[in-house]
């Protein structure tokens, strides 16, 4: 059977409703079930001793840090414009633990345990753990309403478990991340907690090692510390290292042959971070550490030979391998990036001497930070010292590894059919197929292929090869179909919905029927009504500024766009306040750029003040270099609808900002950010906001077209490489198969 583009819309639209149909006749169906256990009453059969109450009192505050986390207090907890999964979190993080309260109260225990007081002991212990879990929650910057949901109702089962004395049994049916998250509600059971650490030990280490010190000193850590040894052997390092005994003593006393050899080179190394790079070397045998600690200590010897453990494929510490790489590339890249008003021959001198393969990986590992004019000149050298070497031949030897990452980068910076034709017609053919294929393999949260793909398909402008691609998606559909492929299904699903909306991004309507199809808000606008978060109907916005040369600068120019009479400006200490003075109202709040590391300390008080002060800005701004934005990321909330990044970073940088962010609307570029563009962009949607109006991504980008129109060259051009959210294709199928996969959980 052969799927259409439209067909497999309808399909798209047909698995998010049956996923809501499903769900809701779940809700039905527990609602018309008889609470006729004593564990499903929600009504207190006495009062509550004035011992308990207190711990009752601390539940209930932890609820109202809960409900308060949207910006207000209305027993709600809002997730987005995602009415799903608001209704799934207030349930279970409101009304769920009501009732757990209530079950706790009512448990039934014989007369002798109020002689002997363990009645209170074990309700006091339930609650305590009961309380540290609206803790974590309220801790947690990446908020899963599917977890938590699953959460507070393995909660209850382990406290029905412990009280029928069957927790031994339970947990070892559900050994899951879960009832992890419920383990202090283990007290008293060594046994049991032994059995689920060891367990999540051989299953998760790589989460497991993460939670090491909480049970270091215990024997059953060894397992954790083994299992990760393979996969993250840098952690193992820092633990083997730490000045706290408990993980050090964890990694030391441990017999595994890997693990003593990273314990050795912690020892014996003049340079033992950069010696974990060759792990696998050194425990093969293949140099001694004084042999590697002789490479590492020059800056060209030391890429290069990262790059040749790359080609060998180790099987030992590929992710510390690949993290090295990136780190000592990006060292090149910022060269690159700070000679850019150099001549050619002085600003890409730091990549003389470097083989093709090697100019490759400073591409694909510096994506966060490379500029445009960067990218170009190192493809150029790459293409030139190719020689006779076909371009499939140099993906050969680095094992296709991040090759969609580097389609995608050709793409965005039109090198992509110069990179082809070096690549006879039936291998390109081959390796096209291979771009689009396979994408539903891996977790389901593996996505950065997919994200790439999407991505590129948005910058292809060669008509054949956008036809020839997006046959392939239709094509790999229907194999997964055939296969059963959840997730292919869903991926190829919305890549050829996101692909056939392309053509038509600029159309209202076509941008509404996409919204619908990938059952997201509409991705063409934000409503104006979702960016105040006060009773004033106040839109608040936050800028992150950074205390170096280029963050100061930037900062004396954004001040200036806010003296024609529309706004007050306000310096403080350690920030400045921006509120309008007519019209609808906005305040602005941007850290003083201090010098470093007092810029840190400014972002830090200014988000103590609004967090104080309840407030949630729905729009974040970073002004800074790449290399800053994790610090702005880590300021997102889930209220926040707008982030202007400046430099997009692909998938890694666009997962982290949903995470915390699920319904922001992303502006981004291809390349760093630019002053010149960043503040008329700004500037456009303070216009909007001061009169109240959406801001309508599709019109604001074009009426910003004609002012850059009348502009210089560049300036052009570094416009055209910014990507407004209506475009940010990686951005929408990470939103879309986010919220298609929680439906299907639910």
């Amino acid at each position: 059977m052969r799927y259409t583009s439209r067909t497999i819309v309808l399909l798209l639209i047909t698995l998010v409703a049956t996923a809501q149909q499903s769900a809701w006749a779940q809700r039905q169906k527990k609602h018309r079930e008889p609470a006729i256990s004593i564990y499903n009453v929600d009504t207190l059969i006495k009062p509550i001793p004035i011992q308990r109450s207190l711990w009752h009192s601390k539940i209930d505050k932890a609820q109202r840090g809960v409900d308060v986390s949207d910006g207000q207090v209305d027993g709600m907890v809002y997730y987005g414009e995602d009415e799903r999964m608001t209704e799934v979190l207030t349930h279970a993080m409101l009304k769920d633990i009501d009732q757990i309260q209530t079950m706790i109260e009512n448990l039934p225990f014989p007369p002798s345990a109020q002689t002997d007081n363990s009645e209170m002991q074990t309700k006091i212990r339930y609650l305590s753990a009961l309380n540290e879990l609206l803790r974590a929650y309220n801790n947690d910057t990446k908020v899963d309403p599917i977890f938590y949901r699953n959460v507070v109702e393995n909660f209850k089962a382990l406290v029905i478990a412990r009280q029928e004395n069957r927790l031994e049994a339970f947990v070892k049916d559900n050994t899951t991340l879960v009832t992890l998250a419920n383990n202090d509600l283990l007290e008293g059971y060594p046994q049991v907690r032994e059995y689920l650490f060891t367990e999540l030990g051989k299953k998760e280490p790589l989460v497991m090692i993460k939670r090491l010190s909480e049970f270091a000193k215990y024997t059953f850590a060894d397992e954790t510390v083994k299992n990760a040894a393979p996969l993250v052997p840098n952690e193992i390092y820092n633990y083997a290292s730490s000045s706290n005994p408990n993980l050090s003593w964890a990694i030391r006393r441990n017999t595994d042959p890997l693990v003593q050899t990273i314990v050795k080179i912690s020892q014996e190394s003049t340079s033992p971070l950069k010696a974990m790079a060759f792990l696998n070397d050194i425990y093969a045998k293949k140099l001694t550490i004084a042999e590697v600690d002789k490479i590492t200590s020059n800056q060209d010897l030391f890429y290069k030979n990262l790059v040749r453990l790359k080609v060998e494929n180790p099987s030992l510490g590929n992710k510390t391998l690949t993290d090295e790489i990136q780190y000592r590339g990006l060292k090149y890249v910022r060269d690159m990036n700070d000679l850019h008003e150099e001549a050619e021959k002085v600003r890409f001198k730091c990549i003389d001497g470097f083989s093709p393969v090697q100019l490759y990986f400073i591409m694909v590992y510096g994506q966060d930070e490379i500029y445009t004019s960067s990218f170009l000149g190192t493809f150029k050298r790459m293409i030139e010292r190719m020689g006779a070497t076909k371009g499939d031949q140099i993906l050969d030897s680095v094992h296709y590894d991040k090759f969609r990452t580097f389609i995608r980068m050709c793409a965005g910076y039109n090198t992509l059919s110069t990179f082809l034709t070096t690549i006879d017609e039936q291998k390109k053919i081959q390796l096209m197929k291979d771009f689009i294929a396979n994408l539903g393999e891996g977790k389901d949260d593996e996505l950065e292929d997919a994200v790439d793909v999407a991505d590129a398909l948005g910058s292809i402008n060669d008509s054949v090869l956008m036809s020839f691609l997006q046959k392939e998606v239709k094509a790999n559909y229907e194999l997964s179909y055939k296969n059963k492929s959840k997730k292919g299904m869903k991926v190829y699903a919305l890549l050829a919905t996101l692909s056939d909306g392309l053509k038509a991004s600029d159309n209202e309507s076509v941008m509404e029927q996409q919204s619908q199809a990938l059952n997201l808000p509409p991705i063409n606008m934000v409503r104006y009504q979702s960016l105040d978060n006060d009773s004033a109907a106040t839109v608040y916005q936050q800028f992150f500024f950074y205390g170096d040369e280029d963050g100061k600068m930037s900062y004396n120019s954004f001040l200036t766009n806010f003296k024609d009479g529309k706004w007050k400006i306000t310096p403080s200490t350690y920030w400045t306040t921006i509120t309008s003075t007519s019209e609808k109202p906005v305040t602005i709040f941007a850290n003083l750029p201090l010098t470093e590391p007092q810029d840190e300390e400014a972002q830090k008080k200014l988000a103590e003040y609004l967090s104080a002060q309840q407030i949630y800005p729905s729009i974040i701004v970073h002004r800074g270099h790449s290399y800053h934005l994790p610090t702005t990321i880590d300021g997102l909330t889930k209220n926040t609808r707008i982030v202007m990044l400046g430099s997009c970073g692909g998938y890694h940088n666009l997962g982290k900002v949903l995470d915390k962010s699920p319904d922001a609307h992303i502006i981004s570029s291809k390349q760093v950010g630019a002053m010149a563009i960043n503040e008329p962009i700004i500037k456009a949607i303070n216009n909007r906001l001061l009169e109240g109006k959406d801001i309508d991504w599709i019109n604001m980008w074009k009426d910003l077209s004609v002012f850059f129109s009348t502009k210089t060259a560049a300036q052009k051009n570094l416009f055209n490489d910014y990507v407004p959210p209506h475009k940010n294709l990686g951005a929408i199928f990470i939103k879309a198969y986010r919220r298609l996969t929680a439906e299907e959980n639910l």
